[in-house]
């Protein structure tokens, strides 16, 4: 609960649940994260075991991230949690 609970993190999980993207991707993605925070929301998951983070030997440098194995076994609980909050706004906009 503590990772999923970080800030950000399920945005940024959710949106490397699409595949592999670039930094700027995911600032596309999340676009009310600031640089700074995405950086170090980035570098958490990466030491936790949570993403990877590959540099491509491009002029400027390109970094990718991707979700590993254990990442990948976040996305039923996100997956869960964006399906209970649809429900819940549905039923408040059905009132």
């Amino acid at each position: 609960m503590d990772l999923l609970g970080g800030c950000w993190t399920p945005e940024v999980l959710w949106s490397l649940s699409e595949g592999p993207r670039r930094f700027s991707e995911l600032r596309r993605d999340c676009p009310f994260i600031s640089a700074k925070v995405m950086t170090s929301r980035l570098r958490d998951l990466e030491q936790r075991g949570v993403l990877t983070r590959k540099v491509m030997p491009t002029s400027p440098p390109t970094v990718e991230y991707a979700l590993t194995e254990l990442g990948k076994e976040l996305l039923p609980a996100i997956r869960s949690i964006v399906d209970v909050g649809t429900r819940l706004l549905l039923r408040d906009l059905g009132s």
